[in-house]
């Protein structure tokens, strides 16, 4: 499934706040076709390397490539135009608006002539058959998009989230912590649509302290520790609990098998 391309990199992130280093020399690789989780415990410096890639902080140090060319991003709108979505634990979806109108948040398509330019009337009726087209394709088994968010479980509301981050990403989709307020089967329906997103095409980030779905998900697992990438692993090699050992530092770099590697 996954080929060896690298669709974004990093390396030697530094980022401090203050006497706070949160980046000590990051590196890191995503590649193309692929699941990878970044897992870390808190302080790891995982969500700082997660804001520099998504564009919702600038490095102090170090340097990003997309499909091997150097990108500096200075705001996550710049991450999106270079076809980097993000999608944020805290969903930042209207629920009183339709899923429709939510795939199209912030990006709404106008209608044309002096209605769009002038009166900035909305095109609700190409943005409706474009979030149901978009949808059926992620195999999102929602029945109609006019309904409003407010009416979907948590798991639907998550896939509203995740399919708008898939629908608009022509690079790389981040998702953080998607399963997290999630029961069960909610969060397997979750976990199946990233799947798809990944089966499409889009190799995905996903940062999660679920190391059950990390297990049954990501094909390579990111660990990060002290503002570093300890190691790169591959989850059908390790064990769980030696995941956690070289998480916690109980495990060091040099102990882990080599065979574990990824």
């Amino acid at each position: 499934m996954t080929s060896h391309k690298l669709v974004l990199q990093a390396t030697g992130l530094v980022k401090r706040y203050g006497q706070v280093t949160a980046l000590d020399g990051a590196d890191f690789e995503l590649r193309a076709g692929e699941i990878l989780a970044v897992i870390g415990d808190n302080g790891a410096g995982k969500s700082s390397l997660i804001k520099a890639l998504s564009g919702a902080t600038v490095p102090d140090a170090g340097e990003i490539l997309l499909d091997g060319k150097p990108v500096k991003f200075k705001s996550p709108i710049d991450a999106r135009h270079a076809g980097i979505e993000c999608c944020y634990q805290d969903l930042a979806v209207a629920p009183a608006m339709t899923i429709a109108e939510n795939l199209f948040l912030g990006r709404e398509i106008r209608r044309t002539g002096l209605l769009g330019s002038v009166l900035r009337m909305m095109d609700k009726q190409q943005m409706l058959e474009t979030a149901t087209a978009r949808m059926a394709d992620l195999k999102v088994g929602i029945r109609s998009m006019t309904q409003t968010v407010e009416t979907l479980s948590g798991g639907q509301r998550q896939c509203v989230a995740v399919a708008r981050a898939a629908a608009f990403a022509e690079h790389v989709v981040i998702l953080d912590e998607p399963t997290a307020a999630l029961g069960v089967k909610e969060g397997n329906m979750v976990l199946e649509l990233i799947r798809r997103v990944r089966d499409k095409g889009l190799p995905v980030i996903l940062i999660s302290h679920n190391m059950p779905h990390v297990f049954e998900i990501a094909d390579r697992i990111h660990v990060a520790r002290l503002g570093r990438r300890a190691a790169v692993l591959n989850p059908k090699k390790i064990s769980m609990s030696d995941t956690v050992a070289v998480m916690t530092g109980a495990m060091p770099p040099e102990k882990i098998p080599a065979d574990c590697l990824a």
